[in-house]
C-alpha cells in the first residue's frame, strides 16, 4: 500500500513538472564584434500563441523570424518545445539589451527576461578554411551581369542577377534586403517562372547557379548612372566535414548577407549630327504605317485612320507623329493602343493612334504624307520613314445635315427671333415705389446699433480675462496640447493606412501623446513599467492596461516586420477602442 502511494506521488509530481510553463530567450553568444552576428531564440515548452518579438533596438534583423517545433513522448512524459529565432547584426557598440518577448498560452501572457549582449570593436573574420563562416565567404557569390555598360540614350540594357554557391551547400530562406531603385532608368522586371539551380562556372570553378532576377533598363538620362546593388540574406547549411552516428554528413547553419556590388553605366547621348526636326526619341528598328479603314464614303459617315509604329525598341517611351486634317473633317481625339511585350531582349510589338473622322461635305480630300524618325542602333544613324499620300473621296448624302449647317440655321433663326421682338424693351407691367421714404434717424434700429458697441465691452473684458487665465495655466495647456496631438497623429495614421512605416510611427505618437495628456508624464518617464504602475494607481482595469501596452509593443515591432492592410486596420480600430476605454476609466 505504501509503495503504491509513493508511485502515485511521483506520477503527480512528474505531471506537475511537465505542465510548468518555461518561456526564455537564449543567445548563441553573449559577446560579439561589431561586424559579427548573433542568433536569439525565444523558446517556450508549451504550444503558445500570438508571439510578439521586441523591437531589437541597436540591432538590424538580417534573418528570420524562423520557427521550429519539436514534440516527443518518452515513458509517458510529454516534451514540447517551440522556438522563434532571429539573426541580428549590431548597429552600435556597447552593452545592448534585447527586451522581453511576449507570448500567450491558455489566456495568460508570459514574458522572457531581458538579455544583455556585449558588442565590441569589429574583429578580423576567421580565415580558417574549415570554419563555416569562411567557407560561406568563399563559396557563395551574388553577381550582377550587365549586357552593355556604355549604351545610347533609350538603348535597352539587361541586368541579370545570378547566385553562385558551392554545390555541397544547402541554401534556404533567401530574402531580398535592399532592392535597387534604378534612378534615371525606365525599368521592368522580367518574371522568372521557377527558381531552379543548374550547373554553372564562377572564376573557372564548378558552382551551382540560380538566376535570381532579370531586369531590362532603358536609360532616360545621359552621363554616368550608378546602379544600386541588390542585397540578399540567406541561410546556408555548410558541411563541417564530420559525420553523425548514421554516417550522414553534419552541417552547420550560417546566415549570410551578400551584395551584388554597385555598377556604373556610362550612357551616351544621341548624336546631334543628322538629327531630324521631328525626332521624338524613338530608338530601335521600326516600321511606320498610316492606314485608313476606307477611302470612299458618304458625308456624315465615319472612317478610321490608324497611325502605327511596330518593331523592336523603346515603344512605350516616345509619341507618335500627328497629321493635319482638312477643315471639312470632324476629327475626334485618338484612341491609343499598345500591343507591346517586354522580353529580356527589349520591347517588341506595336503602338497605334486611331482617329475617328466624319466628313461634313462631299468632295475629294488629300491627307499629306507623314514622317516618322528614329535612331537606328544597328547603323548608329537616324532613319526617316514617310507614309503615302492618301485621297479620301466623299460622296453626297442628301439625308445628312452637317453640324456647321445646323449652326448656320440656328443663327438665322436667332436673328429672325430678335427681329420679330424689336419692341421687347417696352414693359407691360410696372413696379410702384412709395414717393415718401421713412427717415432712418430716430428709429429703433438706429438706437440699437448706436448702443451695441457699449453693450459688447463687458463681454470683451470677460473673454479677455478668461483667455489670460487659460494662457497662465501652463499645466492645463500642456494637457490640451497633448490631447490635440493625440487626435492629430491618430488622424494621420488613418491617412497613412497601407503605408506601413508612416502608419505605425503615427500610431506610436498618438498613443504616447494620449498617455502624456492623461497621466501627466514626460517623454523621459515613458517606460512601459512606469505606465502600467500609474494606470493601475488610477484604477484602470488590468485587462485594458495589458491590451494597451501590448498594442504599443505591436506598433514598435510592426515597423520591422511585414504588415498587411488588414493588420493595420485592426491595429487602428484597437487603438481607437482602447483610447476610448481608458478615457472612461480615467
Amino acid at each position: 500500500m505504501k509503495k503504491s502511494f509513493v508511485i502515485l506521488l511521483l506520477f503527480i509530481q512528474t505531471a506537475l513538472l511537465a505542465q510548468e510553463i518555461n518561456f526564455e530567450a537564449k543567445l548563441s553568444r553573449t559577446t560579439i564584434g561589431l561586424n559579427e552576428r548573433v542568433q536569439v531564440s525565444f523558446t517556450i515548452n508549451q504550444d503558445g500563441d500570438n508571439f510578439q518579438a521586441p523591437n531589437f533596438e541597436g540591432f538590424r534583423v538580417v534573418g528570420g523570424p524562423s520557427q521550429s517545433t519539436s514534440f516527443s513522448w518518452i515513458n509517458g512524459v510529454k516534451s514540447f518545445s517551440r522556438s522563434y529565432s532571429y539573426v541580428l547584426q549590431p548597429t552600435q557598440k556597447g552593452v545592448l539589451t534585447i527586451k522581453q518577448g511576449i507570448i500567450e498560452y491558455e489566456g495568460q501572457t508570459y514574458k522572457t527576461v531581458p538579455v544583455k549582449i556585449t558588442v565590441t570593436d569589429a574583429i578580423e573574420l576567421p580565415k580558417d578554411p574549415n570554419d563555416p563562416d569562411y567557407k560561406v565567404g568563399e563559396g557563395v557569390h551574388l553577381v550582377a551581369e550587365v549586357s552593355n555598360d556604355n549604351p545610347y540614350l533609350n538603348e535597352p540594357v539587361t541586368v541579370v542577377y545570378k547566385l553562385y554557391f558551392n554545390p555541397r551547400f544547402q541554401v534556404r530562406n533567401v530574402q531580398e534586403v535592399d532592392n535597387p531603385k534604378y534612378n534615371g532608368f525606365w525599368s521592368q522586371q522580367i518574371n522568372i517562372d521557377k527558381l531552379q539551380a543548374v550547373q554553372g562556372k564562377y572564376n573557372g570553378q564548378d558552382y551551382a547557379l540560380v538566376v535570381w532576377r532579370k531586369v531590362i533598363l532603358y536609360p532616360q538620362e545621359s552621363g554616368a548612372k550608378p546602379l544600386e546593388p541588390l542585397t540578399i540574406s540567406l541561410d546556408i547549411d555548410v558541411p563541417t566535414g564530420r559525420r553523425n552516428f548514421f554516417l550522414e554528413p553534419e552541417y552547420k547553419s550560417v546566415t549570410k548577407t551578400i551584395s551584388a556590388g554597385a555598377k556604373t553605366i556610362q550612357v551616351k547621348p544621341l548624336p546631334e549630327t543628322g538629327k531630324p526636326l521631328n525626332f521624338s526619341g524613338a530608338v530601335g528598328k521600326f516600321n511606320f504605317e498610316v492606314t485608313p479603314s476606307k477611302t470612299e464614303l458618304r458625308s456624315g459617315e465615319s472612317l478610321d485612320l490608324e497611325i502605327s509604329v511596330s518593331g523592336i525598341g523603346n515603344l512605350k517611351l516616345f509619341t507618335l507623329p500627328k497629321t493635319e486634317f482638312p477643315s471639312a473633317f470632324e476629327v475626334f481625339d485618338p484612341e491609343h493602343k499598345e500591343e507591346v511585350t517586354t522580353p529580356l531582349s527589349g520591347m517588341t510589338g506595336k503602338i497605334a493612334d486611331k482617329y475617328t473622322i466624319i466628313p461634313q461635305f462631299k468632295g475629294k480630300y488629300t491627307l499629306k504624307p507623314i514622317e516618322f524618325s528614329y535612331f537606328d542602333l544597328t547603323s548608329k544613324s537616324y532613319k526617316t520613314l514617310t507614309s503615302k499620300e492618301i485621297t479620301i473621296t466623299v460622296l453626297d448624302n442628301p439625308n445628312f445635315t452637317s453640324s456647321r449647317q445646323e449652326v448656320a440655321t440656328n443663327e438665322a433663326n436667332k436673328q429672325q427671333l430678335i427681329k420679330n421682338n424689336s419692341f421687347q424693351f417696352i414693359k407691360l407691367k410696372s413696379d410702384f415705389v412709395p414717393k415718401n421714404k421713412e427717415n432712418f434717424f430716430g428709429t429703433n434700429l438706429f438706437y440699437g446699433l448706436l448702443l451695441a458697441p457699449f453693450l459688447c465691452i463687458p463681454i470683451i473684458v470677460l473673454a479677455r480675462k478668461k483667455k489670460e487665465a487659460i494662457d497662465a495655466d501652463e499645466f492645463g495647456n500642456k494637457i490640451r496640447r497633448n490631447n490635440k496631438l493625440a487626435k492629430k497623429y491618430l488622424s494621420e495614421a488613418k491617412k497613412q493606412m497601407g503605408n506601413k512605416i508612416p502608419f505605425y510611427m503615427a500610431m506610436e505618437r498618438a498613443l504616447h501623446n494620449f498617455l502624456k495628456a492623461k497621466l501627466h508624464i514626460e517623454t523621459s518617464e515613458m517606460s512601459k513599467e512606469n505606465i502600467q504602475e500609474i494606470l493601475e494607481s488610477k484604477q484602470a482595469q488590468t485587462e485594458t492596461i495589458t491590451q494597451f501596452i501590448q498594442l504599443m509593443n505591436d506598433c514598435e515591432f510592426a515597423r520591422y516586420a511585414p504588415a498587411t492592410h488588414v493588420a493595420m486596420q485592426q491595429d487602428f480600430e484597437k487603438a481607437v477602442t482602447l483610447i476610448s476605454e481608458l478615457e472612461k476609466q480615467l
